[in-house]
Parts: structure tokens; C-alpha cells; sequence
């Protein structure tokens, strides 16, 4: 590839970079059955998928999507580069040319994100009294002191605003309760005023011990629901650190998402086990 890809090693850029555009023009392209152009079947093979994985997601209203989450998933060399390379063994290089452009600007975007992240605010030279920083952003939260303290949390709360009235609950039993844990509701304790994206990664990633993910039906349709859940994932392949904690707390008629379905669930709507529902979910946050 020409553009980003001259300058930038697209192996060492993780597919959560990749937006919703680009996956669904994928799929567009990869979904549909052909008799000559090799489709999703012949890209998850090439992945390391096996026959029955491939057969089972046959059943799936976007297997190419389904193929990407799992494979981003499970294996930590998955990559934009990496996805790239497949699309052309697959000799599939009409879908490369063509998302070209919208694969390096996501590509772009992201580099200035982690760039934003890594780098200190730049001191103004007037301001000479300023107690220096540490590379994590101070300043974003409710309890932050802007320059030296940042507020740390033993969980991010990955919700939409439909389940709102679970994670108030949430609030009441984890942190209102002998667990005493912190939680960081993004309504609750971000400032306003801040890029959600950039800030979103930073609290996810160095100030939150683990994400619990609100599943719904409604966390479905969610951009953002996606991209925290994404961006978690991507920092521990496989949840190799128990990181990610799935809840789901009423019932569903869209399927579970895929991309979760190699974790633990906590599930509140069986009421054989709600009884011990805030009990387990408590000990997990509490883990070191």
C-alpha cells in the first residue's frame, strides 16, 4: 500500500484502529457468496480458523465482522498489516485498493491518538510555576489534581445511556457497600470538555484495573460500547489478565456478541444465581 503504509508499519497497528465504516465496507465486499472472488470463508481460513468455526459462522447475519472480532480476539498478532497481507494471498487486492483511502486516514487517526496519549501537555512558558506531569493525562476526572494526582479506579463501566438505571444500581452494591470499590462512570466522573476518544483510552488503559461491559441489546447498536470493548481487547489478547468482565443484567433478542463469548459471563437474569451475582462480580474487581 502507498500513503500511511510508507511510513508506517501497518503490522504494529492493532485492528481496533479500524472503524465501522471500513468493517462494514468488508463486509460488503467479503459477505456475499462467489463463485470466482474468494469471500469471508476463504479470508477466515487463511486466518487459521477451522472447518467447523467457519461452518458456524455461516449462521451469522455479518460473518466477515464475526471472523474479525474473533480473530482480533484470540490472537495477538492480529494486526491492520497483518489483515492486509490476507486480502492479498486471497488475491482479493481489488478490496485493498479500493479501502486504501479509508484504512490509512483510520490508521492516521489512531497514531495521533496514542501520540496525544504519550505525550505530556506542553508547557506554556509563562506558566513556569507548573509542578511537572507524567506522561498520564491529569485533569480528566471529577477527583483528578491537575499536575500531580491522577484519580485511579478498580473498574471502567462500559455502558450505554439505555442502561443507565443497571449501572446506578451497580453504584449502590460495588461502591456504597463493604466492597468499597471505585468504579469510573464516564457520566459521573469525566470532566466535560475532553476529546471522549482520547480520554476514553486513557482511563481504560492506565487508570482502570479492569472494564466491566453492560451487555444489551442496545450495547449492540453502540459506537462507543464498540470501541471501549475493542480498545480493551486489544491490550490483553485472549484476556489473558482478566481484564474484561461481561454482565448482562436483562434478557436479550439480538445474539450475544462474539467477540465476548471466550469470557466468563456474570449473569444477573438467572435467578437461580442471583443471589450470588454482586458477590462474584465484587471478587473479581477486587483481584490484584
Amino acid at each position: 500500500m502507498d500513503g500511511t503504509d510508507s511510513k508506517v508499519n501497518l503490522g504494529s497497528i492493532p485492528l481496533v484502529a479500524l472503524n465501522v465504516t471500513v468493517r462494514k465496507k468488508l463486509g460488503f465486499y467479503l459477505n456475499p457468496k462467489h463463485t470466482v472472488a474468494a469471500d469471508w470463508t476463504a479470508v477466515a481460513e487463511t486466518m487459521g480458523f477451522s472447518y467447523l468455526e467457519i461452518k458456524n459462522y455461516e449462521t451469522s447475519r455479518n460473518p466477515t465482522k464475526t471472523v474479525l472480532d474473533d480473530w482480533a480476539a484470540r490472537n495477538s498478532e492480529a494486526s491492520v498489516g497483518k489483515l492486509v497481507s490476507i486480502l492479498e494471498e486471497v488475491e482479493r487486492k481489488d478490496i485493498v485498493e479500493d479501502l486504501q483511502p479509508l484504512i490509512d486516514e483510520d490508521v492516521r487517526k489512531y497514531l495521533e491518538t496514542q501520540k496525544k496519549k504519550a505525550e505530556p501537555p506542553v508547557q506554556v512558558p509563562e506558566v513556569d510555576s507548573c509542578v511537572p506531569r507524567t506522561p498520564e493525562r491529569s485533569g480528566i476526572t471529577v477527583d483528578d489534581v491537575p499536575g500531580s494526582i491522577t484519580e485511579m479506579f478498580d473498574a471502567f463501566i462500559c455502558y450505554c445511556q439505555s442502561d443507565f438505571e443497571f449501572v446506578l444500581e451497580m453504584i449502590k452494591e460495588l461502591e456504597q457497600t463493604e466492597y468499597n470499590l471505585k468504579l469510573c462512570v464516564f457520566d459521573r466522573n469525566v470532566l466535560p470538555g475532553s476529546c471522549v476518544w482520547t480520554i476514553t483510552s486513557e482511563l481504560i488503559e492506565r487508570r482502570c484495573k479492569r472494564m466491566v461491559v453492560v451487555i444489551s441489546d442496545e450495547y449492540l447498536d453502540s459506537d462507543a460500547c464498540d470501541f471501549q470493548t475493542k480498545f480493551a481487547l486489544s491490550l490483553c489478547p485472549g484476556a489473558r489478565s482478566k481484564r474484561l468482565i461481561p454482565v448482562v443484567y436483562k434478557s436479550m433478542t439480538k445474539p450475544f456478541p462474539s467477540i465476548l463469548r471466550f469470557l466468563t459471563v456474570c449473569d444477573y437474569t438467572r435467578r437461580c444465581t442471583q443471589a450470588w451475582f454482586w458477590v462474584r462480580l465484587a471478587k473479581a474487581l477486587a483481584l490484584p
